[in-house]
């Protein structure tokens, strides 16, 4: 019965301000959890570089970003943190970050989306279709903050470029993790770890701001989606603001070299599995020296 409440509130709000100028902006606070384990196991490392290893990690999992939208058009960017006077990424952090990281356009009339990401100094332009999930609302509801959200799940492709989905093939006996390192070492990524091949996903949201935008690549429920789980990601809206004095436009990115996300993914994942040979080689460099 509330499911259907709120369902025709928000047709009667989308209805009523359908003629009128509608603008907004969401902040989220994103939080990935990684089982490293998998990724450190058989691999010679230091304290250090394991402790570096998991500060990083937990950079990269835990993020704020914010999506501004009108009634059909939205963008979604991180809100980037200043680095602390001294400190600098590099490595496999900062690779993946400036790679996964760039601001997302959605057009809910044209179905599509537009991303510009930076892959090592190289721009791209990833042009695509908005990902179309077949929701199921269940009608159970809750508050965030002073919103009514209502249930829907769904169910998604994983992501290639998402590591916190992927778990180790093999065990952790000796013989094991000595395939996995030489594995590793000669680049061989995928012999060591696998993926799920679909995601599920939980979402929460509200019809009292009528529009169906979402964090991410989310849309097309009753309203705004406040909250989303995904795997081991969970993205939660902390602050909204609906009209604001000032409003800024809102535009996809132009520059960039156009390719789709399929073509994208492939040309990284082979970007990645050059860094790891190297890596090997290096690492049997320096062993031969001794």
């Amino acid at each position: 019965m509330k499911k259907s409440i709120l369902l025709v509130w928000f047709i009667l709000i989308t209805s009523f301000l359908s003629a009128q100028e509608f603008y907004g902006e969401a902040t989220y606070m994103s939080k990935t959890t990684m089982d490293l384990s998998s990724w450190t196991e058989g691999r010679e490392m230091t304290p250090q570089q394991k402790k570096r290893l998991e500060e990083n990690a937990k950079k990269m999992g835990e993020k704020t970003y914010v999506l501004k939208f009108n009634r059909n058009e939205s963008t979604y960017k991180e809100e980037k943190q200043l680095a602390a006077p001294g400190q600098r990424g590099g490595g496999w952090g900062n690779f993946m970050g400036t790679s996964m990281g760039g601001e997302k356009y959605k057009n809910l009339k044209d179905g599509q989306w537009i991303e510009q990401r930076d892959m090592m100094g190289k721009m791209f332009l990833i042009k695509d279709s908005i990902p179309r999930l077949e929701w199921k609302i269940t009608g159970e509801t809750r508050m965030i903050g002073q919103y009514q959200a209502i249930k829907a799940v769904a169910s998604k492709k994983n992501n290639e470029l998402d590591l916190s989905s992927f778990k180790r093939r093999r065990g952790n006996s000796a013989e094991e993790k000595k395939k996995d390192s030489l594995a590793l070492s000669n680049g061989a990524i995928d012999e060591v770890f696998e993926q799920d091949p679909q995601v599920q996903i939980t979402a929460w949201f509200t019809p009292q701001i009528p529009v169906q935008h979402g964090p991410a690549e989310y849309a097309g429920l009753p309203g705004l989606i406040l909250e989303v789980s995904a795997g081991k990601t969970t993205l939660l809206c902390s602050k909204i603001v609906v009209n604001p004095k000032e409003k800024e436009e809102i535009k996809p990115a132009e520059k960039g070299k156009e390719t789709t996300e399929e073509e994208y993914n492939t040309l990284f994942k082979e970007k990645m599995k050059e860094m790891s040979e190297r890596w090997g080689r290096g690492k049997g460099g320096r062993g031969g020296k001794g």
